[in-house]
């Protein structure tokens, strides 16, 4: 349970008189998240949920958390925060750096089908453009430097067999040059467990806080490499064709995005591996962690490796 700071309703009571949401009725922690402390807030007014930072301080949110403004103010589908008295997104709870935001309807599914893929490369396309106009700044703190800062701690610990896969694809990236391809805000990490669906519909994107600038392209090759992957690692083609379809019915892809879409395929699938073996290898003390298959963007690169169909 993704609850490491605990907060009461004697505790909330206060908190709550510094916005315009009404009184407190409930108060429930939520089950989901490894590094936040989040919890359900319903108030006479409605139902939200309240985030209490447990790495990120006051001072590094404001990124993330008025891009999550700026896109609701878009008609993107997120939770949207909520200000209080004193026009602040960002307010103090307990000793850490919070933040209430508006309850978006849904739940996480874990099969989705190709209508359900279809909505979110629709809607990531959407968010895609709507960022265009959004000001803020942030470099990818998982990008190329950090895969390739991290690998080498990580190498020892492994088979020389996935050493050596991994030593491989680090130098296939290396070749690689993506610096003309369109860039712009993006999610990085619009897994399954980050989007609530409404039916077959986006009911929010949620968890923006490894949102960065980046390649557009790339996000997309996030979102698909876990939307449409099955257990094997091998992509399911029809939920594959319906995210792709989805997505480039709003924003067609370049010529030369489709020209490196294999590539960065595998680029997205590196960066999850290479995050994985390290939290697998070298856990945070005190952290909460879920045991998440190691190999699973191994199998993942394998895959692509092979394949000759990429769904463009």
């Amino acid at each position: 349970m993704s609850v490491f700071t605990t907060v009461t309703a004697e505790d909330l009571g206060p908190f709550l008189k510094r916005y315009s949401i009404g009184s407190l009725l409930e108060l429930k922690g939520i089950a989901a998240g490894i590094t936040n402390t989040n919890y359900f807030v319903t108030t006479t007014h409605g139902r939200y949920v309240l985030t209490l930072f447990e790495n990120l301080a006051a001072d590094e949110l404001p990124f993330y958390v008025n891009l999550m403004a700026h896109l609701a103010d878009h008609g993107i589908a997120v939770a949207a925060p909520i200000a209080n008295l004193a026009d602040q997104y960002v307010d103090e709870l307990n000793g850490r750096p919070t933040l209430l935001v508006q309850c978006v309807p849904g739940t996480v599914v874990d099969e989705p089908s190709a209508a359900q893929c279809f909505e979110v490369g629709e809607m990531l396309a959407q968010m895609h453009l709507a960022a265009g106009s959004y000001r803020g700044q942030m470099q990818n703190p998982r990008g190329a430097a950090w895969w390739n800062a991290t690998a080498p701690q990580l190498f020892a610990l492994m088979s020389e067999a996935e050493a050596e896969q991994l030593r491989g694809e680090l130098a296939l990236q290396a070749g690689q040059d993506f610096a003309d391809l369109p860039k712009g805000v993006i999610h990085a990490d619009l897994f399954r467990d980050n989007v609530l669906m409404n039916g077959d519909h986006v009911g929010g994107f949620i968890d923006f806080y490894y949102a960065c600038n980046d390649v557009l392209l790339y996000d997309l090759a996030i979102t698909l490499n876990d939307w449409c992957v099955c257990e094997s690692g091998d992509m399911d083609a029809e939920r594959a064709k319906a995210l792709l379809l989805g997505y480039q019915g709003v924003r067609a892809l370049q010529a030369n995005e489709t020209a490196a879409w294999p590539n960065v395929l595998r680029a997205a699938a590196l960066r999850f591996w290479v995050s994985r073996l390290y939290d697998f290898y070298k856990p945070a003390a005190g952290e909460m962690t879920f045991a998440k298959d190691p190999g699973h963007f191994q199998r993942v690169i394998s895959a692509h490796a092979e394949r000759q169909d990429f769904w463009l």
